[in-house]
């Protein structure tokens, strides 16, 4: 069964991302993400504004284990021990985004956006990692909504995160 993508944004979650990116460059704040069940897809709306295009640093699509080990430095233990869509490892992906990049604040997500056998449909982690603060982590079960459900879900949870980074 294939599923329809995300590609109708919500006006109103449109104007969340340019308050946001504008904000950043208003406060000359450079932004990263590293995204593993969102595939890339706030990085890329994050790109879409048009004029605040240097506020956006860099994106990491981090789909597979030993790409979150390679380009984040996600422990493979961790990985092992934990299962990707955790706490510790969101908290991982965000702070070697952070480490890897010239970003100010850098937001990750992993979790379940399909079903995924025993897993937890919709079951997502986030972390939010910003330059001399401690990282904020965000657990959330958006249920069984289908991936561009999971994905729009996650997409507004970054806003969130971002909004709150910048303040």
């Amino acid at each position: 069964m294939v599923e329809t993508l995300v590609t109708d944004i919500p006006d109103d979650l449109q104007e969340r991302i340019c308050k946001v990116l504008n904000r950043a460059c208003d406060d000359e704040c450079t932004l990263a993400t590293a995204e593993s069940c969102t595939g890339g897809l706030i990085a890329s709306l994050f790109t879409d504004v048009e004029g605040c295009s240097h506020a956006f640093e860099r994106g990491y699509v981090v789909y597979t284990n030993k790409s979150k080990t390679d380009m984040l430095g996600v422990p493979s233990d961790m990985l092992d021990e934990h299962g990707a869509v955790s706490r510790p490892v969101a908290i991982a992906m965000a702070e070697g985004a952070l480490a890897a990049s010239n970003a100010r604040a850098a937001f990750s997500v992993t979790g379940f956006a399909g079903p995924a056998g025993d897993a937890e449909e919709g079951l997502v982690h986030f972390a939010c990692a910003v330059r001399d603060r401690k990282t904020v982590h965000r657990e959330e079960h958006f249920g069984p909504i289908g991936r561009s459900g999971v994905r729009l879900a996650c997409i507004e949870v970054a806003i969130e995160m971002f909004e709150e980074a910048l303040t």
